[in-house]
Formats: C-alpha cells, structure tokens, sequence
C-alpha cells in the first residue's frame, strides 16, 4: 500500500473513532480493553497521534516520552481527540517525504513519513475497533490488504523487537494465513527463546497454522478477536494470547 493510502485510511478511521466514542459516552466499557472506559481510549490515542505528530513536525531524530492528556471528559475530551487526529493528520499531509525523524520498528522499513502514516492508520483502526465494541452493533469492515498489511507489521515489526515476549523454550514454528488477501498473504514465524524471525512465505513445515479472513485475523492477533481457525498444536495459538501483547 501507498503512503497516500495509509494517510487516507487513518483520516477516515480518526473520524469513525471519534463518532463511536461520542455515541458511546466516556464510561462505557471498551469490551477488548477490559481495564479502560471509553474516556481511557480517547486520552491515550489522542495522547499517541500528537505524540507521532510531533516527531514528524519537529524532525526529531530521538525518542522521546508520550505527553500527558488534558483533564477533559465528556464532550470536551472528543473534541480533544478530534483535534488530536486532525493535528497528525494535517502534519502527515503537509510533511516533506525525505523527512528525517525517530522511528521505532527494525530497519529495512519504509521512509519516516511512512512509517509514521503507516503505523498511525493502524493504530487508530485497532482504537476505532475497541470504540465501537463500546458503543455496540456492527463493526466497520477493515479491507483484506489493509488488515494483510497490519499483519506483516505486527509480526515482522513489533514482534522482531527485542521486548517481544513470544518465545518458547525449544524452536517451534507458527504459520499464520489471510485466506482471503492474495497467496503472499502468509507468514512464518519461527520461535525461539530470542525474539521471533518472521518470513512472509510459507518456508518449511509448521506445528500450528493461525488461519482466516484477514481482517478477523487482523483483530484477533492484536487480541481483539478470537481466532478464526486453528490447526496443529493449539498451545501456540495459546501462547500467542498470553505473550503477544504490545
């Protein structure tokens, strides 16, 4: 997928994020986040988009902490999020491709401008997710080469890190495939007691396969969702739920 894409992705999301909280009221639970409500959601991911916002607009080349939320509640605080997303958005939009900045997943990746629109889209369509949990009824539906793409980012982003905590104490292969985003749309993910190495192909025999339409598969390995459908050793599908947290 292109930048543009990922950029118009996250603007649609921002906004659906927004509706669902207002709809849904700052003390509903988040059903997938079981320790937040709904006024949680909006600080933290409000908190995240000027955080991403900033490294962009400052070309700031080292981390630096997530600021604190504004004590708002209510309408205030979705105004405040509005804000927030239409800040990052605007900032993407107007940023110089060749912008240098900190970023924070494995190299070889993608530019910094990228790599911020990519992982911003993702982030608020998995806190859009948890939004209209809260307010109930029918998900927006996330497209099979979007949700295919935030599987590669998760598994071959986040999960390459070092703080990864989805290592066995012997080497066991998990296979992971969208069946429903094009035939590169599989994974494998091999584990250890270092942080997983992940392929995007089928390479090799695999002791459990996570498998399913990619966007239930999307949520499910963010722990949204249960997974669609599991063959061979289910103690890796249970491992995943238990470790994989970000």
């Amino acid at each position: 997928m292109e930048t543009a894409e990922f950029l118009h992705a996250l603007d649609r999301e921002g906004r659906l994020l927004a509706a669902a909280a207002a709809e849904a009221g700052p003390d509903a639970k988040v059903p997938s986040c079981p320790e937040w409500q709904v006024r949680d959601l909006l600080r933290h991911t409000g908190a995240v988009h000027r955080w991403a916002a900033a490294f962009v607009a400052d070309a700031h080349t080292a981390p630096r902490p997530l600021g604190d939320p504004p004590d708002l509640d209510g309408a205030e605080l979705v105004a405040w999020y509005r804000d927030s997303h239409r800040l990052l958005v605007d900032t993407l939009a107007g940023a110089p491709a060749d912008v240098e900045c900190w970023t924070f997943l494995p190299a070889p990746g993608p530019s910094p401008l990228a790599f911020w629109t990519r992982r911003q889209a993702h982030e608020t369509t998995v806190h859009r997710h948890d939004a209209e949990a809260a307010h109930g009824g029918t998900a927006t539906p996330i497209a099979p080469d979007f949700a295919a793409d935030g599987i590669d980012e998760l598994l071959r982003g986040f999960h390459a890190r070092p703080r990864s905590r989805v290592r066995t104490e012997r080497p066991r292969v998990l296979r992971v495939r969208a069946v429903d985003a094009g035939a590169d749309a599989v994974w494998t993910v091999r584990l250890t007691t270092e942080p997983p190495v992940t392929v995007r192909r089928a390479a090799g025999e695999a002791e459990a396969e996570l498998s399913g339409p990619a966007d239930q598969l999307y949520l499910a390995l963010w722990n949204r969702a249960p997974v669609p459908a599991v063959t061979g050793d289910r103690a890796l599908a249970d491992l995943w739920r238990a470790a994989s947290g970000i």
